[in-house]
């Protein structure tokens, strides 16, 4: 039985890192956020992390590239180093273009 099936209200908006130092790297706030996840859960299970994890960071990632490219997917592919039949997918799954 994961949270959501026991009334709780955990969604994706839940991870949050608690500070804010710009030395901290990538890996340190993705451990940091999890961990507060994981505090909050208070015990229930959860599902389906991978998938929540991966959304929270790919969504901001291809935001913050196709801004950098200037919407250039061609560009934003080879920066991400995937293809650009990819790159329209997740653009898609994200409605973000």
């Amino acid at each position: 039985m994961n949270f959501e099936e026991t009334g709780g209200s955990m969604s994706a908006e839940t991870f949050t890192v608690e500070r804010q130092s710009r030395e901290d790297s990538l890996s340190d706030c993705v451990r940091d956020a999890l961990g507060g996840y994981f505090t909050r859960l208070n015990g229930h299970g959860t599902s389906d992390l991978y998938q929540l994890v991966m959304e929270e960071v790919e969504r901001p990632l291809f935001e913050t590239v196709m801004e950098h490219t200037g919407g250039n997917q061609t560009r934003a592919a080879a920066l991400l180093g995937i293809s650009r039949s990819t790159l329209r997918k997740k653009l898609a799954y994200y409605k973000l273009g």
